[in-house]
């Protein structure tokens, strides 16, 4: 009888020191399984980043930069001569991209709930995406206009009458239609001076267009949700691991 209970407790304590040995096994495969999800989290994380930074937030910061340049370009324009229409100074698409790129800032700079779970979320997101495609169409028409103007100075044959520059694409032709540009100093900065202004227009918007359709499709392929700032909270993930020590 002794024999057997003593056989009887040695197997009972191999059985307990198997079920501790199982029961670290099972900590240290989970240990290595959070290392290994949290390193492929910092992988996907680091996978989203251009030079350091997200890359939404460098399409935010291209679109204000190149916004106020446009914005402060068409400004200058119009200080040269105040004949100049609105579409041929494009300022509005600069001040249109520029509150699309600071709702970008607010957007990706923040921490913020993963799959719009706030409906003011929702609201920004749309309102950027909706900003980014009216600024593609205004930066394509900004270059048409300007193309349009920049083509039609390359044939003026211009001259001086009382502080207004005098314009016609045919001197030859007595009805051809005139172009005047008041509060100039000489033809030179139509012919020369706001050509270029028209061609940097035209350089500025059209890169600014790829810009805007670039947001678009990052926001439409993605589906608003891939590009987050902070941390990811996973509840269900540490419940698991709990039930797995119990």
């Amino acid at each position: 009888m002794g024999t057997d209970e003593q056989n009887n407790k040695k197997q009972d304590q191999a059985g307990q020191s198997k079920n501790v040995e199982a029961g670290k096994e099972t900590d240290r495969a989970a240990e290595k399984k959070d290392k290994k999800g949290a390193a492929k989290a910092g992988q996907d994380e680091d996978s989203h980043k251009c030079c350091g930074c997200r890359f939404p937030v460098i399409i935010a910061s291209l679109q204000l930069v190149l916004g106020i340049t446009i914005a402060v370009v068409a400004f200058i324009m119009k200080s040269l001569s105040s004949s100049l229409l609105a579409r041929d100074t494009p300022y509005w698409v600069g001040i249109i991209i520029c509150v699309a790129a600071l709702l970008g800032f607010y957007m990706y700079c923040i921490t913020y709930q993963v799959d719009e779970q706030t409906t003011l979320q929702f609201i920004i997101k749309l309102i950027y995406f909706l900003l980014c495609a009216l600024g593609l169409i205004l930066c394509i028409s900004a270059v048409a206009f300007a193309g349009h103007h920049y083509n039609q100075i390359t044939k003026f044959t211009c001259q001086m009458s009382s502080e207004q520059c005098v314009c016609r694409q045919d001197p030859e032709d007595q009805i051809a239609r005139t172009f005047q540009y008041n509060d100039v100093s000489d033809c030179e900065s139509v012919t020369r001076t706001i050509k270029l202004y028209l061609l940097l227009q035209m350089v500025l918007n059209l890169t600014l267009a790829i810009i805007c359709l670039l947001g678009c499709y990052v926001m439409w392929k993605h589906r608003y949700q891939v590009f987050f700032v902070g941390l990811r909270f996973h509840p269900f993930k540490n419940t698991s691991q709990q039930q797995q020590k119990v």
